[in-house]
């Protein structure tokens, strides 16, 4: 009996004829019943029920505290049932960080597509140039590129991202191909500036091996696009992410330096709080991305999902 809430014990008892007959329909014994009916009345300070041998009757006070009680009892059956349909089916808010740059050339479009198949689901997409903590921003979502910052969070890999050496081919026509990784020295490299990395030595592999490269930066910048804008331009080689270059590459106005190197892969993770392990917003999105990129995950064979 200890384990019903008072509303729902006194609903019950004010809706059988007698203690004894709630008793019953509790399980119990009538003076556990009759315990239980002062302990209440007790704590709220007012009487909620006349009671004699043969009947019982509700004061005003039990007819309101009945009356409210019941409703709040209904709304909360109501919402645990919400919360029930949520686990199977997506609908709510669904709050996701990313990057200025992937954020505007990837996710965007990916949750306008998102949304036509699930229009229950409302998304609220805030790009920022900064690493914001799930907890403290109440995200559902952040995409972040690299291994999971922190094993309490969890992380589901959602796509391959190789990091590729490039530059116009005017560049290249006036300076030369480089032949190996150590020619890099004697070129004009532009690097991009994050956080408090050494932002001008490149860790370059070529899958057996891994080596660091200092390379002379005329040209340094904090965003991405300005550096691949610049590249463009025809100012120098730039190490960037396969996502932000693959049209320029296909295009050909960027060309690949040294193609049996490349730098060390920050694949794309989407990270996500462990109270949403059963969210179906947050799974269905999940699966939504991993899908979207599915086709060329782990095959360099394959063509770019960029």
């Amino acid at each position: 009996m200890n384990d019903v809430p008072d509303l729902a014990f006194f609903s019950l008892l004010a809706r059988q004829p007698s203690l004894a007959a709630a008793a019953q329909a509790l399980g119990i014994t009538p003076p556990a019943v009759s315990r239980r009916l002062a302990a209440l009345e007790q704590r709220l300070g007012v009487r909620l029920l006349n009671r004699t041998t043969r009947r019982l009757s509700l004061t005003p006070e039990g007819e309101r505290y009945l009356e409210d009680g019941e409703q709040i009892l209904r709304d909360i059956e109501r919402l645990e049932r919400s919360l029930g349909e949520s686990r199977e089916q997506p609908q709510g808010l669904l709050r996701i960080n990313a990057g200025f740059g992937f954020g505007r050339r990837h996710l965007g479009p990916a949750i306008s597509d998102f949304v036509r198949d699930w229009p229950d689901v409302e998304v609220i997409l805030h790009l920022s140039d900064r690493t914001l903590d799930l907890t403290e921003h109440a995200l559902d979502i952040a995409i972040r590129f690299g291994p999971p910052p922190d094993a309490r969070i969890l992380a589901r890999r959602i796509a391959p991202n190789r990091r590729l050496l490039c530059a116009a081919p005017a560049y290249l026509a006036a300076r030369g191909m480089p032949q190996v990784p150590r020619d890099l020295q004697a070129h004009d490299c532009i690097v991009i500036r994050e956080n408090e990395r050494a932002f001008n030595n490149w860790q370059l592999t070529d899958g057996s091996q891994q080596i660091t490269v200092k390379v002379r930066s005329p040209l340094a910048v904090n965003h991405g696009e300005i550096a691949v804008d610049w590249a463009l331009a025809g100012h120098g080689i730039i190490l960037r992410s396969e996502w932000d270059i693959a049209a320029d590459l296909r295009s050909g106005r960027l060309i690949r330096v040294l193609p049996e190197w490349a730098g060390i892969s920050a694949d794309i993770h989407a990270l996500y709080p462990q109270r949403h392990l059963l969210s179906a917003k947050v799974r269905v999105f999940l699966d939504f991305l991993e899908q979207r990129f599915a086709a060329w995950r782990d095959d360099s064979q394959k063509p770019s999902p960029w």
